[in-house]
């Protein structure tokens, strides 16, 4: 292959380049899928790190702040750590239109063009060859297993699905997940996966290589598993079955032993004595439900019929043992690749703090999950099919009980309290990052309102 000359800017960065960049960044950010704060202005951008992974792309952790009113103490401003690749050259090709930030007009840029890195092939083959030969780059750690090689050369391409972080498939054989939104510690899809290859466990793709930072705090940016180029999402497969017309629930009841397969080895891989502590977890669904119909006024009039759905759960049997679980299951989490069902993206969900996504919980919050996902795939065609919903997930938990040992619709006070409680998290996701997905979300709360009421 005939090698070309590579694209440079004109100068090194050395300096600060948010004099360049704040500008531009905060028009940018709100209009990117995996941005938390759309519906808070930016009021504020400082830089935590700044690497120069090659000539033409700076790694950059930035912090942007939501509140103008300086936090009391001396805490940090409210906000988030969000991780870019920025590309910077004096000319964008046509090609790349789509990832133009803009023109840096002053500061250490200023007269380059800036782009996200992650949209030019040539800066994502230069990011796989960091995770191919590992070590430190600044405050970057690059780390691979080393029983796996990855080969050279794999062409680059964004999954363009709708997600909360970023990635990329290489040569159809590798995904890198980049996480957008950064906290400290290690993420648990890092950590899960790995410690589920060692269990033996097949349901979940090993890593294969993967880079965190050091500074400001240790963090881990991103993750390179296998990519399983046969295999399609449980969202694209049921819906295509509502469009059929067909039947979806021998599928559903597959998905639900898979499901206690993954959640058996978690208890094997993270071995915790905890107990379901029912009163603590009803005081905090309370709390995050007052919370969220402050920021959505749409859930105030449902606040007290749902209040009692966890007051009820106060006064149940604890269930099963508290464990370590995916924390975020649904549909567009599972794959299926030939007969075998498969869970990926054991991130959580990406708004709670990672010592929560990282702590024991009961493994009817993932159940839980999987039932609203059936609900939200029956909503999506007209007429709305809601036997279709209640068929698949009694095929679901049939699953789940064949392989667990213990059925959750047994577990009807638990599985309506965290019915209840992904439903108010549905809520508040929707009116952040998808307005004209609220009705979906609402609807159950209405009818779980009712219920609890």
């Amino acid at each position: 292959m005939q090698k070309t000359a590579s694209p440079r800017p004109t100068r090194t960065v050395e300096a600060d380049p948010m004099a360049s960049l704040a500008g531009l960044l905060r028009e940018w950010l709100p209009r990117q899928r995996w941005f938390a704060g759309k519906d808070r202005p930016v009021t504020d951008l400082s830089l935590l790190s700044m690497t120069e992974l090659f000539p033409g792309c700076l790694h950059l952790l930035v912090h942007a702040g939501h509140s103008a009113v300086p936090a009391p103490g001396g805490t940090p401003p409210a906000g988030d750590c969000y991780q870019l690749l920025i590309g910077v050259r004096q000319h964008l090709s046509p090609r790349l239109g789509r990832a133009l930030i803009g023109r840096a007009e002053e500061g250490p840029l200023a007269g380059l063009t800036v782009f996200d890195a992650l949209q030019d092939p040539r800066s994502a083959q230069l990011l796989l060859e960091r995770l191919r030969h590992p070590g430190p780059s600044g405050p970057l750690r690059f780390e691979a297993d080393p029983s796996v090689t990855v080969p050279a050369g794999l062409v680059p391409r964004v999954l363009d699905a709708e997600q909360s972080n970023s990635s990329l498939v290489y040569g159809d054989a590798f995904i890198l997940k980049l996480f957008r939104r950064i906290q400290p510690g290690v993420n648990p899809d890092l950590e899960v996966p790995g410690a589920l290859a060692e269990q033996g466990c097949r349901r979940v793709p090993a890593p294969v290589a993967w880079f965190r930072t050091t500074h400001p705090r240790e963090a881990t940016l991103g993750v390179l598993q296998p990519f399983l180029r046969d295999a399609s999402d449980g969202w694209t497969l049921a819906l295509d079955a509502l469009a059929s017309g067909g039947d979806f629930t021998a599928e559903a009841r597959q998905l639900g032993r898979a499901t206690a397969e993954v959640h058996l080895a978690l208890a094997s891989a993270f071995p915790s004595r905890g107990l379901g502590e029912n009163g603590r977890t009803a005081a905090a669904m309370t709390e995050r439900l007052e919370n969220a119909a402050h920021f959505v006024p749409a859930l105030q009039p449902y606040v007290p019929g749902l209040r009692t759905a966890f007051g009820a759960l106060a006064a149940c049997d604890p269930g099963p043992p508290a464990q370590r679980i995916h924390g975020d299951l649904h549909l567009g989490q599972v794959l299926r690749a030939g007969r075998e069902w498969f869970v990926i993206d054991f991130e959580g969900e990406p708004s709670r703090p990672l010592a929560e996504r990282r702590a024991v919980h009961s493994p009817v919050r993932d159940i839980a999950g999987m039932l609203r996902s059936f609900d939200y795939a029956a909503r999506q065609r007209r007429p709305w099919r809601p036997e279709w919903a209640r068929r698949c997930r009694e095929a679901y938990c049939a699953g789940y009980a064949d392989r667990a040992g213990w059925d959750p619709r047994k577990k009807h006070g638990l599985l309506r309290a965290y019915e209840t409680d992904r439903a108010v998290y549905e809520v508040l996701y929707e009116a952040r990052h998808r307005p004209d997905w609220l009705p979906v979300p609402m609807a159950a709360i209405e009818r779980l309102a009712v219920r609890g009421a």
